[in-house]
């Protein structure tokens, strides 16, 4: 199999069931796209947004080790689209970010049992301004 997560590919919609819809990538390869991979809205039924035949474009979200079951999404698509026309110079200069992750301070191997009150604190002094 030549597919690779993120590629992003064109297909025929071959079928059409409450959960999603099958994609005919090639002529070995058949992906699914989940009812909630289809678009960024609520969708009732997939047949409101897609139809047997039709021709889509599809990232390649997963690709299942052992069976090889290929995960597709229509979704994936608006959001590259929409991350790519940010403009990345703006970002953080509305105020302080706060991510979950600090690579600056060095924990070890301590527990999180034994970094909570210290976490605890820190975490108040920056609700408190």
């Amino acid at each position: 199999m030549g597919y690779q997560i993120g590629d992003v590919l064109k297909g025929t919609v071959t079928g059409i069931q409450p959960y999603g819809a099958f994609v005919q990538l090639d002529k070995e390869h058949q992906g699914l796209i989940h009812i909630s991979e289809c678009r960024s809205a609520f969708i009732q039924h997939v047949r409101d947004e897609l139809a047997l035949g039709e021709e889509v474009e599809v990232l390649v979200l997963n690709i299942d080790e052992y069976s090889q079951k290929i995960s597709l999404s229509r979704r994936g698509l608006s959001e590259r689209e929409r991350l790519a026309r940010l403009d990345y110079r703006r970002i953080g200069k509305q105020g302080p970010h706060y991510f979950w992750t600090n690579r600056h301070v060095k924990l070890g191997f301590s527990t999180i049992k034994q970094a909570m009150p210290t976490a605890i604190q820190e975490s108040l002094q920056r609700l408190r301004g």
